[in-house]
């Protein structure tokens, strides 16, 4: 299972920290990723990282965002800086992303956070 936290309300230009706890799972393993989705709109994908952690950005959050994991905590983060009014979203971590699919399709992951809001406000 996955344990997503950390959302909640922010001036533009603050920052937050997102957390994503696993359980039962073979963290270590896996390659994970944090997606969102704003109201009305598709699920997005955000950063992905790999089991060996090189990781990849889409390019809105580049220089914004890290992500970070932790394969003794089996936890992931994704710190968020300078955050803009277009981050707002429910942000969603991901795991277990199927060898050779897409890693920014939300189809690709078996396993799912449940979200967490974040609001970005002027």
């Amino acid at each position: 299972q996955l344990q997503a936290s950390g959302g909640g309300l922010v001036q533009a230009g603050g920052s937050l920290r997102l957390s994503c706890g696993a359980s039962g799972l073979p963290f270590s393993r896996m390659d994970m990723g944090w997606f969102r989705q704003a109201p009305g709109k598709e699920r997005e994908f955000v950063v992905f990282v790999r089991s060996g952690s090189n990781s990849v950005y889409t390019d809105s959050v580049k220089g914004r965002f890290t992500i970070s994991r932790d394969n003794v905590k089996n936890t992931l983060d994704l710190q968020m800086n300078s955050l803009k009014l277009e981050d707002t979203a429910v942000y969603y971590c991901a795991a277990d992303r199927r060898y050779g699919s897409s890693y920014y399709s939300s189809r690709s992951y078996a396993y799912w956070g449940q979200g967490t809001q974040v609001t970005v406000s002027s």
